[in-house]
Formats: C-alpha cells, sequence, structure tokens
C-alpha cells in the first residue's frame, strides 16, 4: 500500500513537473497542451441527453465553459489515450493494457461510475408483438433468427431490421461482449446509423424494424415521474426466462434497472486521467458523482450510482 502511494505521488509529480521548465516559470507550450485538453471531455452519443443537462449545471454552477464532444466509444478511447483529452464517458472500464500504457506516461487513470443504464430494444407502435427473451435477442444478433415468424408464429412482417445507433458504439460494444460472449453479429440485417435519435426515427417509420438505444433516450420529459416513455415508438419488454410473457418481462423503468429485474444493464463510467486534481474534467467527473449530479441522473429516467429508492405499494381505486 505504501510503495503504491509513494508511485502515484511520484508519477503525479512528474507529471506536473512537465508543465515547468527551469526554475519556477512555466512551460507555454504544455501549459497550451494542458489547457487545450481540458477545455473539452469527449463522451459516446448515447450519453447526450443526461451529460448535456449535467453540463449545463455545471457550467452554471462554476462559471466555467467546458465543452463536450459527443462521438462513439472507440474514438472516445482513443481520444483519451493520445491525450487529446483527460475525460470520456463510456460503459467499461480501463482495459489492463489501456492502464499500463498511461502508467508508463505517469499518469494516474481511474474509472468513475456514476449511473446505470438500461439497453433498451424497442420496435414499431403498429409491432403487437412487445415481449422478448434474452434468448431470442441473442439468437437475433447471431443470425440464428431472422424473421418475425420464427419469434411469433402469428406475425406477418416478414425480415427483422435491426438497426443501432453506430458501428463503434458503446451499444453495439456491449452486445457483443455481454450477449455474444465478444462474439461479433452474423446477422447479414443489422445495420447502423448514426445517433441514438436516428435509431428512434428509423424505427418509428419501418414496422419491421427492431431497434436498440441508451434507455436515457426514451423518457418522455413532460412527465416528473420518469415512467412514460416516448408514445412515437414501443419499449419491448425483456425476459430472462425462457418464454417472454406480460407477467415475467420488464422494461428499463428505474426500479426494475434497481431490483435487477431488467436483464439489459450496463454501467457508465467517467474514465478519468486528469493530471491536475483541480482540473475541469476532474470537478466535472466528481460533479457526476456528487449529490447534485446524482440527483440530475435520477431525474432522468437512469439509475444514479448511489441510488436510495424506496418503493411504495400503491392500491388504484378504479370505481
Amino acid at each position: 500500500m505504501y510503495r503504491d502511494t509513494f508511485n502515484y505521488i511520484i508519477g503525479l509529480t512528474l507529471s506536473l513537473g512537465l508543465l515547468l521548465s527551469c526554475g519556477s516559470k512555466p512551460n507555454p507550450e504544455l501549459e497550451e497542451a494542458y489547457q487545450k485538453a481540458a477545455a473539452t471531455f469527449v463522451a459516446d452519443e448515447s450519453f447526450y441527453p443526461i451529460l448535456d443537462e449535467e453540463l449545463f449545471y455545471f457550467n452554471a454552477q462554476r462559471l466555467d465553459t467546458l465543452s463536450v464532444d459527443y462521438i462513439n466509444e472507440q474514438d472516445a478511447v482513443k481520444r483519451l489515450m493520445k491525450l487529446d483529452t483527460w475525460l470520456a464517458f463510456t460503459t467499461r472500464q480501463f482495459t489492463e493494457k489501456e492502464k499500463k500504457s498511461l502508467q508508463s506516461r505517469h499518469y494516474m487513470p481511474r474509472a468513475i461510475p456514476i449511473a446505470y443504464d438500461g439497453l433498451a430494444i424497442i420496435v414499431n407502435n403498429t409491432n403487437p408483438d412487445t415481449c422478448i427473451t434474452v434468448r431470442d435477442f441473442a439468437r437475433i444478433l447471431r443470425g440464428e433468427v431472422t424473421q418475425w415468424g420464427d419469434l411469433y408464429p402469428k406475425s406477418k412482417l416478414g425480415i427483422i431490421d435491426v438497426v443501432f445507433d453506430n458501428p463503434l458504439s458503446s451499444t453495439v460494444r456491449w452486445c457483443v461482449d455481454s450477449i455474444l460472449d465478444g462474439k461479433e453479429f452474423t446477422n447479414p440485417n443489422i445495420g447502423a446509423v448514426k445517433t441514438s435519435a436516428a435509431v428512434i426515427d428509423y424505427v418509428e417509420r419501418h414496422p419491421a424494424s427492431l431497434g436498440i438505444i441508451g434507455s436515457n433516450w426514451l423518457n418522455d420529459k413532460r412527465d416528473t415521474t420518469n415512467v412514460t416513455f416516448k408514445k412515437n415508438i414501443t419499449v419491448m419488454g425483456v425476459s430472462k426466462m425462457d418464454s417472454a410473457k406480460s407477467y415475467n418481462s420488464w422494461k428499463p423503468y428505474q426500479y426494475y434497472l434497481y431490483n435487477g429485474n431488467y436483464p439489459l444493464i450496463r454501467t457508465i463510467y467517467a474514465l478519468l486521467n486528469d493530471p491536475r486534481p483541480n482540473g475541469q474534467p476532474t470537478a466535472f467527473a466528481h460533479h457526476c458523482q456528487l449529490p447534485k449530479g446524482q440527483l440530475i441522473i435520477l431525474r432522468s429516467g437512469l439509475l444514479p450510482r448511489t441510488a436510495n429508492m424506496n418503493a411504495r405499494e400503491v392500491i388504484v381505486n378504479r370505481k
């Protein structure tokens, strides 16, 4: 423990020391490089709804001008590793190779969990089949099932038209790693648009489509209780059982993320590599995990990392 602490202090000192030339005069070029990387963080595009709100309140409170680039997850991590930014939001932690690479350059990378997100499966409003098992979802991704009628004998929709947000997104990577055990998609009917919003638009216009997006894109902002999804598409219930029924299938509501009923749950991380403990990227990452930032996450429809939810039984009088 002492040696780890000692190495961290030495590494941090060396990193900060790079910003200084002889004596106490700062190196303008290194200082400019740090400030350029600190001015903007990067995030997978699927986190746009929540992070835009977090950033709005952060900048308003601190009078800062921190900005964000929404890109795909793979490119976000690449920019972090190239030191083009000090902060990236993803649905994975640093790999051992990435950590060793940054540590060899005297940085101290850390992954900060800030929230839990449900991966949502959406279909067109005209589709009468609204429940699916995790097993059947995997069969679709593997190409073992390509027709709606293969899953639902009464369906007349034809080919299952699968659409993702971006080929390099966190959504695609999570499905490959968590649903297919690291194996790539083999279904010839899988495609991708560019954004989560485009997935929703595509599913709304194509009756045979099936879209996969982060659940923070679904909540109807007019509903302060976060129990209403967007009206222009249907969110499928997902079951861990061998057969999906309405009573054993769950949608990505906050409480079902909290109690584990919803099976497609992923963690959102702030991957931080800021060498300055008081830098803007560090401050924003901690803002997201502190009470005010967690409250914003709760109101957005996601599950905060520090969730402490109370469930109450409600009796509805239908008379």
